[in-house]
Formats: C-alpha cells, structure tokens, sequence
C-alpha cells in the first residue's frame, strides 16, 4: 500500500475533478473529456499525475463523473502514485467529491486540482500559503495581468484540512464556492485567498485551453524539453523534433514547437505560440498562426488556421479558412463520399436493373397473390425508394451514429429515440389516408429539394455546425419524399415530418442560452412551492436548504428533459386525436408550462422526501424514478385538457318533444 506522505511528512491526498463531457459550451469538449486534451502530446492529466508523484504526492483520488473506465483507459499512471477512480452516476459537486474521496479520520490534508490544467503549481508552494494563512481552507488565484501580486481569475485549486468535511452534507449535491464556502463562513471558520506564483494554465473550453498553451510557450521552456523537440539554430524559441520534415522555404516564427515526424511543406508560414503535434501536415503555402494542432491533423495547401484547436485527425481543406473555433475530426471527407456514392447510383442504368430483374419476376409473382404483384414496367416505381432509403441511411451513417450517441448519454434528448418509431406508428395509422392519393413523382420539385437540403449539410460541415447537418436529415426525407410520391402524399405526411424534428438536439448555442434560465426558475419555482405548503426552506443559488436536508438543483434538473419529453407526447397527441387545429394548437403550446408545472412538483416533492428518507440508496432510487412519476401525471392534464376543450367548444344537443298518438280503432 502506498503512504500519503509528502516532503515534509504530512499526509495529503489529491483530489481532481476530472468532470464530465460539456455538451452545451464546447464542441471539442463534448467529444474527448478535457482531462484528456494533450499538452506536448500528453494528456493534462497524465502530466498532472507524473507532476504530483515528483512532488512527492502517493496517493490520488480522480473524480471522473462516469467516465473512469474511460480515462482509465486513455492514460498511462506513473508507479509511484496510487490512483483511485471515483465514479458518480450523479452529479455531486466539487465539494461532494472531496467527500466521497476523502477519509476524515486520516487528519489528511486535501489538495484539490482541476484536470485541465497545463502548468500545475508546486505543492509546496500550496502548503506554505496555506499554512502562513492560518486557514482551514485556502483558495488559489492566478496572478493578475499588472504586477504586485494581485489576484486574477480562480485556478480551481483549494488546500484544504481535514475539519471541513463536516460541513459537506452527508449526501447528495455540494459545491465549494455555492455549499462549503457560505457554510464555513456561517460558522466561523477561516478561509484564506492566495496567489500562486505564475498562470495555473486551467481551462474549461476550448479558447482557455488555447490561451494556457501559449502563455506556457511563452514563459515556460519546460513545454519544449517535455515535447522531445531540440532548439533549431539561428531561430528563437523555435524547437523541431529530429524527426521532423521541414521544407527549406517554409518560414518559422517561435515559440513554435515542432513534434515527431511532422512535416511543414514549402512556402507555409507558420507563427507562434504554436504547437504542431505528431504526424501533423501543413501544406504549401498555408498559414498557421497561434494554434495547437493534435497529432494527426493536416492543413491543406493555401489555407489559414488562426487561433485554433484542430482535432486528432482533423482536416482543413485547401484554400479553406478557419479562425478561433475547434475543428473536429469529420472522418475525412464525408461530403465528398456521399456525393460519390450518389454518382454511382447514378452510375446504374435503371434500365440494366430492371433487364436484370426480370427472370425473376415470375418466379417472384408466382408465389405471391394476384392483387399484390409485381408488373415489369413499374418494378422501379416499386424499387426504387428501397434504393434511395439504403442510399440515404449510408450517406448520413456518421449522422445516425452521432444521433445515436447523443441519445444515449444525453438525458434532455434520450425521447428522441422513440420519434422515428412514433413517426412509423402514426403513418401505419394513417395508411388508408394516404393510400387515397395518387403516386405522381415531382422530379424537378423534388431535386432541387434535395440539393436545397444537402446545402444545408454542406454549411453545416463547412462551419462545424452538427445541428445544421443533423437538420439537413429531416430535409432531405421531405426532399426525397417529394422526388419518389409527390405533393399530394408530401401534404398528406407534412405535419409528420414537422414531428420528426423532436428527435433532433437543440444547438448547441440555443440550449446555453435556456439552461440556465430554467434552472433557475426549476429552483425558484420549487421554492415557492415547499414555502407554500408551510417548510422553511433557505435558498443559496441553485441550493436549497430545508430542515437539515440540502437538495442542488444542477442543470441536468433544469426541467429540459420534461419539456423535450412532454413536446413528443403532445405532438403524438395531436397528430392522432381529430381535433380543429387551433385545439392542437392550445395543446402544443400548453405542454411547455405543463413541463415546466410537473418539473416543479417533481423537484418539491423530492426535496420533500429527502426531508424523510435517510439512506443514500432510498435518496438515488427516488431521485432516478421521480421523473419517470410525472409522465402519467402530464398525460393525465392533457386528457383533461381535451375533456375541457370538448366542454367549451361542442354546442349542447336539441332536445326535441316525441309525441305518441295512439289511433282508435
């Protein structure tokens, strides 16, 4: 067993805070964890771990969200520190993970670093301000821009003794700035604020990551031995490896870092702070100016790259632009693909298929009914959406697949799986419908459709816009069903196409903007809700505090899950109930406050509840499957939502007087 024992025989534990994937904020980071963003082709958290154990650290807990298997995986871990992986199915928090890491009874003291981060501080520098502050906790800051030693922005970075873990709550969501800081300081505890020597270099996105690598070129010349470049003669803080390939014509202007078997072609210019990885390609004549390219990445010839990240892998097309924004790796050329595989079934004379198809037609007709056929001269009216749909689903494969992904691990969007199902459903519902109209092709129409819709791909690509592509697949089913069926079926199906919109995310951009907003009104409105019914409840941000209870609203319970869910479930509704179309209308534009309404009780009842059961397995259990509660409670309000609308709108029924007469015989 390893002893936590530092330089000066304390007993310390790290705790970093590897977090989850962003997938609001940064594109780059919600495809690769940002603990695993390398710095001279490293993983920052890699570097991190080999930088405590030279410190002298022995032991490490990593936070890791659900992730550890992943990092895990992804790192190699230095022998002389021992690393546990704590995974959290839910989010606890920064101070959570100090306390589901961290055994109080060990008097250990508790240094806490951020993954991200390029150019950790000694630990004996953390210690000593620590102490000299006679703190219980201690904050660190990064210098600020002017000299004196004022303070900047936060580093993450805390020291903290073993004492305050018993202002954690036990359970459940707590974080240090919003949780342990207001409960230290209700309390009288000491907490101390000081500067570290130099920038920590700790990033969250994409541009602090950027911004941390440069400002490391440019102050710290440990970057370059770490990267195994040797200096060049005659050039200034320019370090290319041996086995480098750099043309006589290309122009190099430091600090620039060069890596393993990367090549700078004849006429690029490239200007630092720059980092080009293993294997990178910069081609003729291009530019390259303040970025990081990962391993693998290539510019194409004449092109610019400003103030970018480019991905592992990742391509700049020639005679392309890209400024200030991470390009991700697009596998190389998926637009080009698809416009090849459309050439080649183009390629295929319909003709020839059908001369080839015909041998078999009578065998295929001779088992089947008569009424359901095959005639020679329509077996391409009949085969032909079976080849446009096989067509389409390999052209957007990498779309699917992205989709796919995004509702597994996406809670706000895993409804969006069950679209296309409910989409076929209310099809089959409709079929007797449809199957009135008459197949009459739109060719032209529905061409320029087509083209219309893979422009929007196109753009998409080209501005490493996921949501624009994602849309380009609901446009180009409405494109392809206007080429095969025509107008009459397109009006027919319009609506339930509009309907398989709700399988796609919101961009990015779009879900930033109303995150926050909702979480706030979730806390607010759950606030008003448990003050009403007689609790006292204190509320910190997005904390609240009810008896000895404390339940965190965190953005995954900002109610965007409820409300993505109640708009498939209205929409279902209105697409098969028979209604005039200003009801669906009501019933559409009512399932948002119904989200936000049983977002609300949920949050409430839950925070009630947390009051009452003690365990931390009851408190998972209920918090798992209270969401899942408010599903029959939503359908429930829009049954009776209907049942009003019938009431208000349906004229009473005359009753007319029957008189029997009775003939007399």
């Amino acid at each position: 067993m390893f002893q936590k024992i530092s330089v000066d025989g304390q007993k310390i534990t790290a705790v970093i805070l590897a977090g989850r994937r962003d997938f609001g904020r940064c594109p780059l980071a919600s495809r690769l964890i940002p603990a695993l963003w390398p710095v001279a082709g490293r993983p920052v958290l890699e570097r991190l771990l080999t930088h405590l154990a030279d410190e002298g650290i022995r032991r490490a807990v990593i936070c890791s969200g659900s992730d550890g298997s992943v990092l895990a995986d992804s790192i190699r871990i230095d022998d002389r520190i021992e690393v546990t992986f704590l995974d959290e199915e839910l989010p606890v928090g920064t101070a959570g993970c100090i306390r589901d890491a961290v055994n109080v009874k060990d008097g250990t003291l508790v240094l806490v670093f951020p993954a991200g981060i390029v150019n950790p501080p000694k630990v004996d520098a953390l210690i000593k301000a620590h102490k000299e502050g006679c703190a219980d906790l201690t904050m660190m800051f990064n210098p600020g821009d002017n000299d004196g030693g004022q303070m900047g922005r936060v580093s993450g970075i805390y020291v903290c003794d073993p004492s305050v873990i018993k202002y954690i709550p036990e359970a459940g969501y707590a974080d240090i700035k919003e949780g342990l800081v207001p409960a230290m300081l209700r309390n009288g505890s000491n907490i101390h604020a000081a500067v570290l020597e130099e920038q920590a270099g700790n990033f969250r996105d994409s541009q602090e990551y950027l911004f941390a690598v440069s400002n490391m070129l440019i102050n710290n010349p440990k970057l370059y031995s770490e990267a195994g470049a040797a200096q060049t003669s005659g050039s200034k803080d320019v370090f290319i490896s041996t086995e480098a390939i750099v043309e006589p014509s290309a122009r190099i202007y430091g600090p620039v870092v060069v890596m393993d078997d990367a090549r700078i072609s004849g006429g690029a210019v490239v200007l630092g702070p720059t980092v080009l990885g293993k294997k990178v390609s910069v081609g003729e004549g291009s530019i390259v100016i303040n970025s990081v390219l990962w391993e693998g990445s290539r510019v194409g010839s004449n092109s610019q790259v400003q103030c970018c990240i480019l991905d592992y892998h990742a391509v700049v097309d020639s005679y392309a632009a890209a400024e200030r924004e991470s390009v991700l790796n697009m596998k190389k050329g998926s637009m080009k693909r698809a416009i090849d595989r459309t050439e080649d079934i183009i390629r295929v004379s319909a003709g020839m298929i059908q001369e080839a198809l015909k041998p078999y037609l009578d065998k295929v007709n001779g088992v089947l009914p008569e009424y359901v056929q095959i005639n020679r001269s329509n077996v391409m009216r009949v085969l032909a959406p079976f080849i446009v749909l096989i067509a389409f689903i390999w052209s957007y494969k990498s779309s699917f697949e992205d989709l796919w992904n995004i509702w597994q691990r996406s809670d706000e969007y895993s409804s969006g799986l069950l679209v296309p199902f409910l989409v076929l459903y209310i099809l089959w519902s409709r079929r007797k419908d449809i199957g009135k109209c008459s197949i009459q092709p739109s060719i032209i129409w529905g061409l320029l459709a087509f083209l219309g819709a893979q422009a929007v791909r196109l753009f998409g690509l080209y501005f490493m816009w996921n949501s624009a592509e994602r849309l380009s697949i609901i446009l180009s089913v409405a494109a392809l069903v206007i080429l095969l069926f025509g107008w009459r079926i397109f009006l027919k199906v319009g609506t339930v196409l509009l309907f398989l919109c709700l399988m796609l995310p919101l961009p990015n951009q779009v879900q930033a903007w109303i995150a926050q907003p909702l979480q706030r009104w979730a806390t607010s409105s759950a606030v008003f809700c448990l003050e009403t019914v007689g609790y006292e409840v204190m509320r910190e941000g997005n904390i609240i505090h009810i008896g000895q209870s404390t339940v965190a609203v965190a953005e995954a319970c900002n109610g965007l899950r409820m409300v993505t869910a109640f708009f498939v479930t209205s929409g279902l509704v209105v697409l098969l109930v028979d209604r005039t179309w200003w009801e669906k209308l009501i019933i559409l534009i009512s399932s948002l406050p119904i989200a936000l309404l049983c977002n609300t009780i949920r949050l409430s009842v839950t925070a009630i509840f947390f009051t009452i059961l003690e365990g931390e397995q009851w408190e998972k259990l209920f918090h798992d499957f209270g969401g899942y509660a408010m599903m029959p409670l939503a359908l429930a309000i829009i049954v009776l939502e209907l049942w009003l609308l019938t009431k208000l709108t349906s004229l009473p029924e005359k009753q007319e007087a029957i008189i029997i007469t009775r003939n007399s015989s």
